[in-house]
């Protein structure tokens, strides 16, 4: 068992910024994260890349290629972080440098530039047009439909009461140097923000708030459930699923956002707090051909050995998996014969909207 992701897939991974500044490659999405079967995680994550190969038009052999690589790697890495003493496994992390070790010559260029553009935004004073505009004197987060948008009038003064009285019990769940910059900030605005798939019927709200010296800081406030993982994992030790999402990301990520905190909302319901967006290089998955697939692959097989080995027991994972490469051939097997389950259970589905079988609202 370890702190498992829950939902360990090729698109929730990516490059974000630590508070020092660092570009770093990792998980990135702890919505679902719980104590675990390590290999949950790892099963869920090498299906995903035969399902990109799919997607791309690649044949069934890339995919499993991919999915090869990814546990081959996640078994090398782990190997190598049970020969780590404590505390250097403890701030082991894998960054854009590490990332770019893994490319040919040309393809680094591409990289280097999508880098140097998320680094160049990641200055207040350059993501505040892209997010927000001036309504009169008042800052105000710009609407951006149908992903980013203000309810009519009374739903958004709702939201604003609500979320200025949230944030003060937010504030109690973080480090004290950390309350003390909060309070350097007033909240302004407060707007809708649209979710993931996996997210959908859940609220997000996007919360802009202005510095003394008048510098804007946008918070995501998403509504945290139950996990996925729970029916079969046994419920979270924490009766706040917010704080279950912060805790299982803080113990699994190398570095944590400066802001993340949970609170309860109306009606008791839970929430989780973090920083809408600082530096962020997302992965395009849509666009790899083979070969980058199975960079990709290395990648993260790389970062879940590391969140798992601090997480968990890398000397007990290590020994399992052995030496020989019959485990990463397994997954690659596993990958395909879970793909294809995967395609039937999406073929059925499309059915049971088809016949009725599943009330489907097509105009939202």
């Amino acid at each position: 068992s370890v702190q498992a992701c829950g939902d360990c897939h090729l698109v929730n991974f990516g490059g974000f910024a630590t508070p020092e500044r660092r570009l770093l490659f990792d998980i990135n999405d702890y919505d679902e994260t719980l104590p675990a079967p390590w290999e949950w995680d790892l099963k869920r994550l090498v299906s995903s890349f035969v399902l990109a190969a799919r997607a791309n038009g690649l044949a069934d052999r890339d995919g499993c290629d991919a999915a090869t690589a990814c546990a081959r790697s996640c078994r090398q890495h782990m190997r190598e972080y049970a020969r780590m003493d404590v505390l250097e496994l403890w701030y082991a992390r894998v960054d854009d440098r590490d990332f770019l070790a893994m490319l040919p010559e040309s393809r680094k260029d591409v990289l280097r530039k999508r880098i140097a553009k998320a680094t160049s935004r990641s200055s207040s004073e350059l993501v505040f047009p892209k997010l927000a505009e001036h309504a009169g004197e008042r800052p105000r987060i710009y609407d951006n439909r149908p992903l980013v948008f203000h309810p009519d009038e009374s739903v958004a003064a709702m939201h604003m009461d609500l979320l200025n009285a949230a944030l003060a019990r937010y504030r109690e769940t973080l480090d004290e140097d950390r309350r003390a910059l909060l309070d350097r900030y007033r909240l302004v605005d407060v707007a809708v923000k649209v979710v993931g798939i996996g997210s959908v019927g859940t609220l997000c709200l996007v919360a802009l708030l202005m510095s003394m010296a008048d510098r804007p800081l946008f918070l995501q406030v998403k509504e945290a459930g139950p996990s996925v993982l729970e029916p079969f994992a046994g419920r979270s030790l924490y009766p706040h699923h917010g704080q279950r999402v912060v805790m299982g990301q803080r113990l699994m990520q190398p570095a944590s956002d400066l802001f993340l905190g949970w609170v309860t909302g109306d009606k008791g319901r839970q929430f989780y707090i973090r920083q809408l967006r600082d530096v962020k290089v997302s992965p395009l998955v849509e666009t790899y051909d083979a070969e980058m697939l199975s960079i990709y692959a290395v990648a993260c097989g790389w970062v879940l050995a590391r969140a798992h080995a601090k997480a968990g027991d890398p000397w007990a994972i290590s020994g399992y998996l052995g030496k020989t490469e019959e485990f990463d051939e397994a997954m690659g097997e596993f990958a395909i014969a879970y793909a294809d389950q995967a395609g039937r259970d999406h073929a059925a589905l499309k059915i049971a909207v088809r016949e009725g079988a599943v009330d489907v609202d097509l105009e939202h």
